[in-house]
């Protein structure tokens, strides 16, 4: 149940987002300026340390061309009769988004023991903090497992959000099919036809095969991969190890994959691995579409906080991703 101070600290709690909103109260639902838009939008990507590496930006129509912020063909030559030009666009790759609405429910109970735990201040800042990092990790689930687009969506079925919105490997096997691989398998003993030793070897192999000439190169190149494949590839890699020397290569594992930075992001899938620039990931959010409520309800003892967006994913350019949608560990 609430208390006096958690009562007294949830008003407060309201009347800092009105003012922050300009608005007269946050019960109803409003629209927020692209000021507020600006700020919620960068404190829900800082929320989670992975989320702030991609990109997450703001757009004007629901759907449009994508543009590529990481573009890495060449610039600079020389024309005849004329300067030399290259686009900057990525003819084709379209993006569309959809209607997205998040909602951060807080019992009461919590209210009160984070109210009796520090000052108003300090209450406000959880608050917060609670509801930037729900709603920044749903846009990693969703992206890394999104596969539809539902009308009514169900989060007991799919409780990564399949049918939230198609996320950032639906959209490339749709799209740009000969980047994804279906499967391959992982063997340390080599005995399975076909398989790959290590991780080194695998994502190596992808990287030559799949990545377009033109960016296998490219130093801002990075893997990420499941957290089954890691935990395997580690723990093959300890068995074998007889030296501290050995034993640190093995940790360091988790680090970095065939001389390439390796990230595990929340959600992503344990048995997949993919190759792609940071910036190649993008959340798209319609400027103008950005909706807040801020209520206490009584008959459902809980305070109710919601974001109500249009949102969509998009790979930048389709020459610099590439995928194996399993790994199979022998």
């Amino acid at each position: 149940m609430l208390n006096v101070t958690s009562t007294d600290y949830l008003k407060k709690y309201c009347a800092a987002v009105a003012t922050a909103c300009a608005v007269d109260s946050t019960k109803n639902q409003f629209s927020i300026t692209p000021p507020i838009e600006t700020k919620l939008r960068q404190a829900i990507v800082h929320s989670v340390a992975f989320l702030s590496m991609i990109s997450v930006m703001p757009v004007d129509q629901i759907s449009g061309q994508v543009v590529d912020v990481g573009v890495d063909g060449l610039l600079t030559g020389r024309a005849k009769d004329s300067r030399f030009r290259a686009e900057l666009g990525n003819t084709g790759n379209t993006y569309a988004l959809t209607k997205t609405d998040s909602c951060g429910v807080i019992k009461w109970e919590t209210l009160t023991q984070w109210a009796n735990a520090g000052s108003s201040g300090e209450f406000i800042k959880l608050m917060n903090n609670a509801i930037t990092r729900s709603f920044a990790l749903d846009i990693l689930r969703i992206g890394f497992n999104g596969t539809s687009i539902s009308v009514v969506t169900d989060p007991e079925t799919n409780k990564l959000g399949q049918d939230v919105n198609k996320g950032w490997l639906k959209i490339v096997e749709e799209k740009s099919p000969a980047q994804v691989i279906a499967s391959v398998t992982l063997d340390a003993s080599g005995k399975t036809k076909d398989s790959y030793k290590n991780l080194d070897s695998i994502t190596q192999d992808l990287i030559n095969t799949t990545i377009h000439e033109a960016q296998r190169q490219n130093p801002d190149l990075v893997v990420v991969v499941g957290s089954d494949l890691v935990a395997a590839e580690q723990h093959r890699l300890l068995e074998l190890a007889d030296s501290p020397t050995e034993h640190k290569a093995a940790q360091s594992l988790a680090k970095t994959i065939a001389g390439k930075k390796a990230y595990t992001p929340p959600f992503f899938p344990a048995d997949q691995l993919w190759v792609t620039t940071l910036s190649n990931l993008q959340v798209l959010q319609q400027k103008g579409t950005q909706w807040r409520k801020a209520r206490n309800e009584e008959d459902r003892a809980q305070f109710e906080n919601s974001f109500l967006r249009m949102e969509g994913y998009a790979v930048g350019d389709f020459n610099k991703f590439a995928a194996i949608k399993s790994v199979k560990i022998a």
